[in-house]
């Protein structure tokens, strides 16, 4: 699910993804295509808790982006999918402090209006951070999938 060089996305994605949570996180994009999305984040200090540890909002957080991600790829750089979440669960299992981090989404199942992601977090030595599922909708005005 990973490939080496960030990727490129449409311009408006960037635009959207400058602003609020998303700029606060300063993630950035490892890969992305259908039914997949990986980001990467390197850990500063914003990203601790109070015990110095990573804090489970950003893995939440980063969970959440690529199950997202996972399921609103569309090839046509001109058109921006968008999707709501509906559920997200989140298993925590290890914690860091420092270094490169790495959120992958795969898409599980997909209707027409909702799909189900799963996703998964891993430090810079392969060790499971966090994993969880979600449940997303599909925006309304929106495409809708050609891949179904």
């Amino acid at each position: 699910m990973t490939g080496g060089a960030a990727v490129k996305l449409p311009d408006m994605a960037y635009e959207l993804m400058e602003t609020g949570y998303h700029a606060m996180l300063n993630y950035q994009h490892r890969d992305w295509g259908r039914g997949f999305s990986t980001v990467i984040l390197q850990i500063e200090p914003k990203h601790l808790n109070l015990a110095g540890v990573l804090h489970g909002g950003v893995l939440s957080g980063l969970l959440d982006i690529v199950c997202a991600q996972s399921g609103i790829y569309f090839p046509d750089e001109q058109v921006i999918r968008r999707s709501v979440t509906l559920s997200l669960t989140t298993t925590f299992t290890g914690q860091c402090s420092e270094g490169l981090i790495t959120a992958c989404g795969k898409v599980r199942a997909q209707g027409r209006r909702i799909y189900s992601a799963s996703g998964e977090v891993k430090d810079a030595q392969g060790n499971l951070l966090a994993f969880g599922e979600g449940t997303f909708r599909y925006r309304s005005q929106d495409p809708i999938p050609a891949n179904k």
